[in-house]
């Protein structure tokens, strides 16, 4: 009788055993109610082998006994070594991403914004308890990024309050709470959660214009040559896109963060010039894409190089070519140079992206830079490259470098950028004005001016090459003096579903169903009939 009761005992301690396991994987929030089990059941096992001790005594002489308690032995060692790799590991939160767009890694924007954070930033999510997995590896990376960023888990249901005083709608709401101010967010991409996090500290917009009326690159075109995309991609670094005609408003508005002249057909009007030049003197922001002539009798857009010449950038009458042999990675020829390496300069820190120019002109800087405007390159082509002067010879496909004929050997450079105080931008007699303090946190107004010698590259038929994208937010971002934005964004998750056709799906499965079996089946008769 107490034989059976302790054989019972046995089989209670493992039902109870395999319980709390099942408990652990499936509810893992009943953490109590799995150690009772766990505890009970061992107690069990524990009473049954004290009970039995004769018999447990005796199976250890058995060969088969022996053998198994070594493979039981060396399975509890190398559990006993995972589980203290993983502790190990967890206490250091070492992570690996392997896949090939590193989706699960944090991208140089996210750590530079995070990298920026002045003061504490609560994220709360709002959602059930049993979503709160769902929402963890992708925030604790931005927590872990930061000592500045704390990351709550609010039970709506259990909650109310909470989520009301954060007008909390739906469950899945992200909360960024940030010096005062609130932003909400319905997704757990990278994107968006950075994008939230953008909008929170910076609070205000800014205003990019693009300018219009000269046949420029429109920001609202959503063809294969206009600029609908990048527009996009500045709002989600929260700036507002605006079209500017000078020639009706007469002066640039005082809102203006950032203006873009993209690609210009005609040249501007002297008022215009004048317009433009008075909003660099008081500290604007300007950025020139001029595409290079199509022929040696092509008009030039004279008032628009003389304004840029004054800050000391020259654009040359040339188109450069790259011999490198890199634009055939995108199906293009020489005439679309590529730049691999960039210079020193903060739109290209930590930039390592190819970026591709569809017929481009060369960029310099003046021979006397006037009033110390010295600009400085941050976009050049391969030393295969080289400016070539004869467009002519260009438009009949042949050409080759020859410095009599004018030509510039490379690298070219086709990107350059130049700053100065605001104090010292402006006239003698017209002192700089509505200067912050110096303790007040921002920075200190300055002019800049940036000019790439293509506007093709940012089209929304070429944005798509490698560090295109980049390349122009960035370089927007550093004319609004947000260097914290410079950086390569996060991308898209790329669709790499296997798509089989409807016989491979039909062999996949009898091969899973029918054959693998069989084979395994044959293999474990074969050697039973060869040890009989």
């Amino acid at each position: 009788m107490l034989n059976r009761i302790f054989g019972l005992l046995g089989w209670l301690g493992s039902i109870l055993v395999f319980t709390a396991v099942g408990i652990w994987f499936v509810r893992p929030d009943l953490e109590s109610l799995r150690r009772v089990l766990a505890l009970a059941g061992l107690a069990c096992i524990l009473l049954y082998s004290a009970a039995q001790w004769r018999q447990v005594a005796r199976s250890f002489n058995r060969r088969q006994t022996r053998y198994g308690a070594l493979a039981g032995t060396g399975l509890v060692l190398v559990l006993l070594v995972a589980i203290g790799l993983n502790y190990v590991l967890a206490r250091q939160n070492v992570r690996w991403d392997l896949t090939a767009a590193r989706q699960f890694s944090l991208s140089d924007q996210t750590r530079r914004v995070l990298g920026s954070l002045e003061r504490p930033l609560r994220i709360l999510v709002f959602a059930r308890d049993l979503e709160f997995p769902t929402y963890q590896d992708r925030l604790d990376e931005y927590a872990y990024e930061s000592g500045q960023v704390t990351v709550d888990y609010v039970d709506v249901d259990r909650d109310p309050l909470l989520a009301r005083q954060y007008e909390v709608q739906s469950y899945g709401t992200i909360v960024f709470d940030y010096d005062g101010r609130v932003e909400r967010v319905l997704s757990d991409s990278e994107q968006d959660l950075t994008n939230a996090l953008i909008k929170v500290i910076e609070g205000e917009q800014q205003t990019v214009y693009f300018l219009e009326g000269h046949g420029e690159r429109a920001s609202s075109d959503s063809e294969r040559d206009g600029y609908s995309t990048v527009s996009s991609a500045l709002e989600l670094d929260n700036y507002v896109i605006q079209s500017l005609i000078l020639a009706q408003q007469g002066t640039v508005p005082n809102d203006a963060t950032v203006v873009v002249v993209a690609g210009p057909q005609t040249d501007l009007l002297p008022g215009e010039i004048d317009a433009l030049a008075a909003y660099l003197d008081r500290g604007g922001k300007l950025l020139v894409l001029l595409d290079p002539p199509t022929d040696a009798d092509s008009p030039q857009p004279d008032g628009l190089l003389g304004l840029v010449r004054s800050w000391g950038i020259e654009a040359g009458t040339d188109v450069v070519v790259d011999a490198s042999g890199m634009g055939q990675l995108f199906g293009a020829d020489a005439s679309v140079p590529i730049a691999a390496n960039y210079p020193m300069h903060p739109i290209t820190e930590r930039f390592n992206l190819l970026t591709a120019y569809p017929l481009a002109r060369s960029i310099s800087a003046v021979e006397t830079p006037p009033n110390g405007r010295e600009p400085q390159p941050f976009i050049e082509t391969s030393a295969q490259s080289w400016a070539e002067a004869s467009l002519s010879e260009l438009a009949s496909g042949e050409v080759a470098l020859n410095e009599d004929a004018g030509d510039r050997p490379g690298p070219i450079a086709i990107g350059m950028a130049v700053s100065v105080a605001v104090a010292d931008a402006s006239p003698p007699e017209q002192p700089a004005a509505d200067a912050p303090s110096e303790d007040d946190g921002r920075p200190s107004p300055e002019t800049r001016v940036a000019v790439i010698g293509d506007s093709d590259f940012a089209t929304n038929g070429a944005v798509g090459i490698q560090g295109n994208r980049d390349m122009f937010l960035n370089t927007v971002s550093w004319l609004a003096q947000q260097e914290s934005l410079i950086a390569i964004r996060p991308r898209q998750a790329e669709d790499r579903r296997l798509t089989m056709t409807a016989d491979q799906q039909r062999r996949v499965f009898w091969l899973s169903l029918l054959f693998l079996p069989a084979t395994v089946l044959g293999a474990g008769v074969y050697i039973w009939l060869r040890r009989r």
